[in-house]
């Protein structure tokens, strides 16, 4: 398990697929906010990859995000769009509605970057985010990550186009928060 201050980055366990399916992946909202592609519903005992990890796919690795005090689930995150050759990948997490606005966001990112740069080799992190979740504009930013554009209008979200924006953070540019 990966560490940080608040959260510990795992495998994802059979027992967190119905909680994560419940909490994250069949709520309209925040399906339609965080995916690339219209929302739909998964049954129960689906094989979505989003879901079910697939330890054959270099290009992504799924995390389940837990406390470490305690080990609740709280969400997940993922690593994806690795590109070995320049040696970059984007970084997205998802927290369970009742782990929001505790500081776990920015300990995420903070751990994803320590497995991207540290782990990994890795020399640049990417994310992309709607315009308004301040949420993650704030952790990426106190992790370092620099704004480097907004894509006007590229998200169709439940009606209406939105920004997105563009954030990255070089390897060179990290500061790895020692105590964590």
């Amino acid at each position: 398990m990966l560490k940080g201050a608040k959260v510990g980055l795992r495998a994802r366990h059979e027992e967190d697929i119905p909680v994560l399916l419940a909490e994250l992946y069949n709520d309209v909202v925040n399906g339609s906010r965080s995916e690339g592609s219209p929302w739909r519903p998964l049954v129960p005992g689906t094989k979505d990859p989003r879901l079910v990890g697939d330890d054959s796919d270099d290009k992504c690795v799924r995390f389940s995000v837990v406390e470490l005090e305690g080990g609740n689930l709280v969400g997940t995150a993922t690593f994806w769009g690795i590109d070995t050759h320049s040696r970059s990948a984007h970084i997205g997490i998802g927290l369970l509605p009742e782990a929001r606005g505790k500081g776990y966001g920015t300990d995420v990112v903070a751990v994803l970057c320590h497995y991207g740069f540290t782990v990994r080799g890795l020399h640049r992190l990417q994310i992309e985010t709607l315009a308004d979740n301040t949420a993650m504009l704030r952790s990426a930013e106190r992790n370092g990550f620099v704004r480097e554009g907004v894509l006007r209008s590229s998200a169709w979200v439940l009606g209406e186009f939105l920004d997105e924006v563009l954030l990255g953070l070089l390897a060179q540019d990290w500061k790895p928060d020692r105590d964590a």
